[in-house]
């Protein structure tokens, strides 16, 4: 049995995660000295840093939201490309989330700590594919951490939109989501028009430039959306899409893995770039901790299903 340090990563209040041993942090919501970034959605990646390292694509996502970013702070960081902070080796792989998503392993005293932040298993020719790496603690998010949630075939749901004899307007979240939606319509839908609402359509571009794949969509404009035929579908986020609930002569739907978003639409659509309960099994088993520790989510329910077999528990908050 190796010697896990409990206080190896920690949460410490709203700043973020730190590890002590190489005095640093990883997805710090508050201006810290050193910053690593798993993504670059906004609930793990913010700007204000001295120092930050992450993905290039995540420094391009972050430089189109934050514009004054300065590239002093930035220092990019390939897959596989160790990196060392005092006694911690630090190397960041492919999460599968999206274009650029990192997990964080950290290696001090011969011990392995992974760091998920947000990851899928699901295929995404949008994003680099998720790489397993053995590890004697798992620090895992558990947004979907409960044995009730199971998300269908991606592909199924695409196709719910097959067919209908109206424009549709998707709501998605901007970053990451709305580009999986574009390659997905285009792949299994290609009779259907893509438009892209004016936030989407500059990241839309930066996933051309250093994605994996060429989308095809056109930037939103209201004659279009009003032309025939009814072949439109049209991507907006959150905001948008709430405030157009009483849309007319179009079906609404939401893309997401939570229930809450699909009432009230007209197509429900379970299209999730997070782990559900499967494959969260599923990836503890592949990457064989002997301690779990969860993070973003409630870890009750992999608690009890681990009971008397694995070490599951909530990250530490520093004293």
């Amino acid at each position: 049995m190796r010697n896990i340090l409990d206080d190896f990563l920690v949460k410490k209040g709203d700043t973020g995660y730190y590890c002590k041993y190489g005095d640093f942090y990883i997805d710090a919501m508050l201006p810290v000295e050193r910053n690593i970034i798993s993504h670059a959605h906004g609930d793990h990646a913010t700007a204000g840093h001295r120092r930050m390292y992450a993905t290039l694509p995540t420094f391009a996502f972050m430089k189109n939201k934050y514009p004054k970013m300065t590239d002093a702070s930035q220092h990019v960081v390939s897959y596989g490309d160790p990196l060392q902070f005092g006694d911690v080796r630090v190397t960041l792989f492919p999460a599968g989330h999206m274009l650029g998503s990192a997990q964080i392993l950290m290696e001090f005293e011969d011990v392995r700590y992974l760091y998920t932040g947000d990851y899928k298993l699901q295929n995404d020719i949008t994003c680099e594919p998720i790489e397993v790496r053995k590890a004697d603690v798992l620090i895992t998010e558990s947004t979907f951490a409960n044995p009730a949630v199971k998300h269908p075939d991606f592909r199924e749901e695409i196709l719910k939109l097959k067919d209908r004899q109206s424009n549709i307007m998707l709501g998605c979240y901007v970053l990451g989501k709305a580009q999986r939606l574009t390659a997905l319509i285009n792949t299994y839908l290609p009779e259907r028009e893509v438009l892209v609402h004016h936030k989407m359509y500059p990241v839309h571009r930066l996933y051309d430039q250093l994605g994996r794949c060429r989308l095809k969509y056109t930037l939103y404009n209201r004659k279009a959306m009003k032309d025939a035929p009814g072949n439109k579908i049209y991507l907006v986020p959150p905001l948008t899409f709430n405030s157009y609930f009483r849309a007319k002569n179009v079906l609404r739907a939401f893309a997401s893995g939570w229930e809450r978003l699909q009432r009230q639409n007209d197509i429900t659509l379970y299209i999730s770039d997070h782990v559900d309960w499967d494959d969260l099994l599923r990836f503890i088993n592949d990457v064989q901790p002997q301690q779990v520790w969860t993070i973003h989510g409630d870890g009750k329910a992999l608690q009890h299903h681990f009971a008397g077999e694995l070490i599951v528990r909530d990250i530490l908050q520093a004293g």
